[in-house]
């Protein structure tokens, strides 16, 4: 298991980013929660098998249609056993 915070930048708010990457989390099996940020961004934690989390990672870059990702980072995390995937506020 792994754990990874993603912080992605671009035209990512109001376009279904984060209601889309739930479905992608939930049909890929991984864990954690996705929010808004202040500044624009949307940030999120995701954890699970190393591949399931790789292939969210590649979602998130790409984001649902309507999406224009600019850039994003990410951090290793330790892994805290969390289940399902939440949307936050």
């Amino acid at each position: 298991m792994i754990r990874q915070r993603v912080i992605v930048h671009g035209r990512v708010q109001a376009v279904g980013f984060r209601f889309s990457a739930r479905v992608e989390a939930q049909r890929l099996g991984v864990s954690g929660w996705i929010k808004n940020r202040s500044d624009g961004a949307v940030e999120a934690e995701i954890e699970g098998e190393a591949a399931a989390v790789d292939a969210m990672l590649s979602w998130l870059d790409e984001g649902p249609p309507g999406a224009d990702v600019t850039s994003m980072s990410t951090a290793d995390l330790a892994p805290t056993g969390e289940r399902g995937f939440r949307v936050m506020s």
